[in-house]
């Protein structure tokens, strides 16, 4: 992905029909500041487009409990546009992945990555964005919750792909598998697609594999490559839609783990019923969504692929 090109667009679609001078003006420069940051030739800090976004109502602290979708607790004791309240996110995106590894996939040195974690220097808004990518994936999530990322030229396929890659994943849930085994290093040694082989490899029918194959094929998520299906691009997808389409998703994948504890699969099937203070629930609820960014992490960089994996997890109160 192309950073600052990517920057540069933002700060354009924050401008919305305003010319530069008068975007300018509203953010309280005198110079035309905003032809400096549009044609990359400067950067602001991610602190002070937060407070760009603001001058145009966009609430910035709003715009990332949308990205986040349940919004950590500390959102709400920062403002977004202080360059604390930008380190934290970072920190907090991180969760346990090492500097190192940020490193690799940032290709910042790690000194200034350690400085940008800790607030001790503010990043320009397309290391920012190279930050989002690398600690969460999901770069183009966090663009759209402020601005509308089909307007942008540098992001727009990928928006596209992640809209549809959305659709499929609550329309034909059992496409999200099929992606994944897709990048399987066995299927990767197959001289050519074999029907049925995926349908074997995850337990599912030869037909809804094959269905599933056509609705990637058509939405342009997958593509035919010597003879073998080969993923257009790698996304993290958030299927989180809407509320209803969002339990009725975690509904549907809670019946496959039932139906695979059903047939006694290996596999971690637990539970345990307690009962704990309302401090401690939250606590716990905390925990879970830590674990949650970790294993994202762990994922993203797990190398060789050689399994298709459906992580389920619940906690909830009986009493409510």
């Amino acid at each position: 992905m192309d950073y600052e090109k990517c920057a540069a667009e933002f700060i354009r679609a924050l401008r919305g029909r305003r010319s530069q001078n008068a975007f300018a003006r509203r953010l309280g420069y005198k110079s035309n500041v905003i032809y400096t940051w549009e044609s990359g030739r400067g950067w602001p800090t991610a602190a002070v487009v937060m407070k760009a976004a603001r001058r145009v109502r966009i609430d910035p602290n709003q715009a990332v409990a949308r990205f986040y979708r349940t919004a950590p607790a500390w959102l709400s004791k920062l403002d977004m546009t202080a360059p604390a309240a930008v380190a934290r996110l970072l920190t907090d995106l991180k969760g346990h992945t090492s500097i190192q590894q940020i490193v690799k996939i940032s290709g910042h040195s790690r000194f200034a990555v350690s400085r940008w974690l800790k607030g001790k220097t503010e990043p320009r808004l397309p290391d920012f964005f190279c930050m989002i990518e690398a600690t969460s994936l999901r770069l183009v999530d966090f663009i759209a919750a402020f601005v509308d990322p089909a307007k942008m030229s540098s992001i727009a396929d990928a928006w596209r792909d992640l809209e549809a890659t959305r659709a499929a994943a609550h329309d034909a849930p059992w496409t999200q598998a099929v992606l994944r085994a897709l990048e399987l290093s066995d299927y990767g040694k197959l001289p050519e697609h074999q029907t049925g082989w995926i349908a074997r490899r995850i337990g599912i029918d030869t037909e809804e594999e094959v269905r599933c194959i056509e609705l990637l094929s058509k939405s342009g998520q997958i593509c035919l490559a010597r003879g073998r299906w080969v993923i257009n691009r790698v996304l993290a997808v958030d299927a989180r839609k809407d509320a209803e389409s969002t339990y009725r998703l975690r509904e549907w994948w809670l019946t496959v783990a039932l139906e695979r504890l059903k047939l006694r699969c290996q596999g971690t099937f637990s539970y345990n019923v307690c009962a704990v203070s309302s401090a401690d629930y939250q606590r716990i609820r905390s925990l879970y969504r830590d674990f949650f960014l970790e294993v994202q992490s762990v994922i993203a960089q797990s190398e060789p692929v050689e399994k298709v994996v459906v992580l389920n997890s619940q906690l909830f109160s009986l009493d409510e």
